[in-house]
């Protein structure tokens, strides 16, 4: 008993000495985390000059007889000048860009043809159903037979290696919980409408072929993403969900959320589960080309850590408030409009919540080639001195945002008008150019589930410029424990116990 209780002991100490202190202020980073950000920052702007320059390069009529190709977009140029694009389908997989351009989705794998729009049984999916189709183990490219509403009798819970192409029909996504990408890789959503999305749960609900399992109940948001990655999201359309249209949280990274249309909602994108959730500092998200329609409030988005790259967009409307954040995250604006409302007391692109200027001065949020309209205005914060991440972030010069109609011009669905106002009538259920130089949830915690850590690795790196650093969480402290033990065990039965006699 005397030696195991020395042996505890002395982990315990060393769970305090210098080498383990150290690894507890080691920044958590996450799997495929871009080491060096501004990187990808630099390619999507290549390819927006590159696209533009194509473009001009046209004539003027030709530019009219190719309205919807060779528009300056990357993203589109990359797939609709393809006159026979239905039959390569696939090819959009290698049209991403920013954090989340490895999202392969179902890329290499079968076409799968939604034929029925029903949701019956949410733990036994009949075949041809949506839900049948994004549960299965392999690789799979989903399209539809024909325009559908599938009205989700609760959430859709996602397995890795999925496309959700709706190109070719009208389909929208409704109902209970809507979509749910947790614990996955490698997803694509394109082309899909989906809104009035309500909470919904306390049931069990399968998410592969081989299990089923029982389901608390769902927030509502429209799109959730939880502990996943490589995620793309692309000509989508979203509105009136009880909760947020999109929210990524518990270690989700590299994201792309591009060329889609947001409109009459309040809490409209939340990244980051919480802000004590250290491991989010290893988010990576690219908000490209969107347009923050009608009818929004705030959170467009609103940020807890990590880097965030806000990049030709086009905001129309907010009322508090536009880019949020509250625990120093890197947020990089480049080339977007923002167009404030009539309200003199809502002029503001930023907002820090629930912090003082003494906390946030040192945040990296820059602007650059963003055009402010009707009196808005974008507040910067961050010494020159950072370095790093933080420093990098404005190591280049984006697009001037008078290109921006040309960039959002089909943002949304294919199809929608570009400012589409109330699309579901009655369904139930000129500016400045900066240099480089309430209601409801008052933004507070989004989420009460515990903990995850989720493909957690340790690194080492620069530190955060800001001057206090949050405790570590707790199950860190016992994995050094741990590790210590396991080290002295090994040591002591390889050399037949006299290392730990040597200890005594």
């Amino acid at each position: 008993m005397l030696p195991i209780t020395c042996i505890l002991f002395m982990c315990l100490l060393s769970s305090f000495s210098p080498p383990i202190n150290a690894l507890l202020n080691l920044n958590l980073t996450l799997p495929h985390q871009y080491p060096h950000p501004e990187s990808v920052v630099q390619d999507i702007q290549r390819k927006v000059n590159a696209s533009l320059r194509r473009r001009e390069m046209l004539s003027k009529d030709e530019q009219q007889g190719m309205s919807s190709c060779l528009t300056g977009n990357p993203i589109d140029d990359c797939w609709r000048c393809e006159p026979n694009w239905a039959a390569e389908r696939q090819k959009l997989a290698e049209c991403g860009l920013g954090f989340g351009k490895y999202a392969m989705g179902g890329k290499g794998g079968q076409i799968y043809i939604v034929t029925d729009s029903s949701d019956r049984d949410p733990a036994n999916p009949i075949p041809g159903t949506l839900r049948h189709a994004v549960i299965q183990d392999e690789a799979l490219w989903i399209v539809f037979a024909a325009d559908m509403t599938i009205n989700l009798k609760h959430e859709l819970i996602f397995n890795s290696y999925k496309t959700l192409d709706g190109r070719g029909a009208n389909v929208h996504v409704t109902g209970h919980g809507c979509i749910t990408l947790q614990y996955v890789s490698n997803i694509i959503i394109h082309n899909i409408h989906i809104h009035h999305c309500t909470p919904s749960g306390n049931t069990n609900i399968r998410a592969s072929p081989t299990h089923v399992g029982w389901r608390g109940k769902s927030d509502g948001d429209g799109i959730s993403i939880f502990g996943s990655r490589k995620i793309w999201i692309d000509h989508c359309s979203l509105s009136y969900c009880t909760d947020g249209l999109i929210d990524a949280i518990m270690g989700s990274t590299g994201i792309t959320i591009s060329n889609s249309h947001f409109a009459h909602h309040d809490e409209v994108m939340l990244l980051g589960h919480d802000d004590k959730y250290l491991v989010d500092r290893g988010m990576q998200v690219t908000i490209a080309f969107n347009h923050f329609g009608e009818g929004l409030v705030q959170r467009m988005p609103r940020c807890r850590l990590g880097y965030i790259h806000v990049v030709n967009n086009d905001f129309t409307q907010w009322r508090m408030y536009a880019i949020g954040g509250s625990a120093n995250p890197t947020i990089n604006s480049q080339g977007n409009r923002y167009t404030a409302p009539g309200d003199p007391d809502a002029k503001e692109v930023t907002k820090r919540v629930d912090t003082d200027d003494r906390e946030w001065s040192g945040w990296n949020w820059r602007t650059e080639g963003d055009i402010m309209v009707n009196g808005a205005f974008f507040v910067p914060s961050g010494a020159a001195g950072q370095s790093g991440q933080y420093q990098e972030a404005t190591s280049v010069q984006a697009k001037s945002a008078v290109q921006i109609d040309q960039l959002t011009m089909y943002s949304g669905v294919l199809g929608d008008p570009r400012d589409n106002g109330d699309l579901y009538p009655g369904f139930n259920g000129g500016g400045t150019v900066t240099g480089a130089t309430s209601k409801g949830n008052t933004d507070g915690s989004s989420s009460d589930d515990g903990g995850d850590f989720f493909g957690m690795i340790f690194r080492g790196g620069s530190s955060s410029s800001s001057s206090s650093q949050a405790a570590p969480p707790s199950s860190v402290l016992f994995v050094s424990i741990f590790l210590s033990l396991l080290i002295i065990f090994v040591l002591d039965t390889t050399t037949n116990h006299a290392f730990l006699l040597s200890l005594l």
